[in-house]
């Protein structure tokens, strides 16, 4: 049975939802929207329809299962958010680019630059949050606050399936937030490479 397509203020606000949940945990969107689609819950466009093979899935959900312990470690989850900069915003991109694949190069790009930038927005959101709580010397702050990352990149993902604009209204809040803390944002940041720096460099024999 084909679902019917997705109408186009609807992607809008879809693509807003999920590039924020990708900016939070990029491989628990993919696989959550892959299950939606090869589920038949979510009519992905054409473009997108790879997300619900199999092996896609499958790889996802195992980097999903990767990062759920990995970024519950205090001290290695600066070294893994440091790098998945370089992930989640990347990814969020293309994703929002595919998805328009029926507009123009330029609308497509101009939609691939929005999905970055508000995935960056998330991801910013999240190390600033990070890095209030990374530093106490107990771990369940940490663990319990990667968890609630988890858990929002899930649930907003599915939400935006059912609720595309109530997901993306959350999602934008998110954003407005970020925005006006981009101060603490900016600093959590450079304290995030600062210290995945320190944690890879070599110190000299004594």
């Amino acid at each position: 049975m084909s679902l019917p397509a997705i109408p186009p203020q609807e992607l809008v606000a879809l693509l807003v939802a999920v590039s924020f949940a990708a900016g939070l945990n990029v491989y628990a969107t993919v696989a959550t929207l892959g299950l939606l689609a090869h589920t038949h819950w979510l009519a992905l466009p054409a473009s997108l329809q790879m997300l619900g093979n199999w092996w896609i899935i499958a790889a996802a959900v195992a980097l999903f299962g990767v990062e759920f312990f990995a970024d519950k470690v205090p001290g290695f989850d600066l070294i893994w958010n440091a790098l998945h900069t370089f992930i989640r915003v990347p990814v969020a991109a293309l994703l929002a680019y595919q998805a328009t694949s029926g507009l123009s190069p330029m609308e497509q790009a101009a939609a691939a630059a929005i999905g970055g930038t508000i995935a960056l927005a998330a991801h910013g959101g999240k190390t600033a949050a990070r890095a209030a709580v990374t530093p106490s010397p107990e771990p369940f702050s940490n663990i319990a606050l990667s968890t609630a990352e988890d858990v929002g990149s899930v649930g907003l993902t599915w939400l935006a399936t059912v609720h595309p604009y109530i997901a993306g209204g959350i999602a934008l809040a998110g954003v407005v937030v970020v925005v006006l803390l981009i101060g603490l944002v900016w600093k959590a940041l450079k304290s995030l490479f600062r210290g995945a720096e320190q944690a890879f460099a070599v110190k000299p024999a004594q």
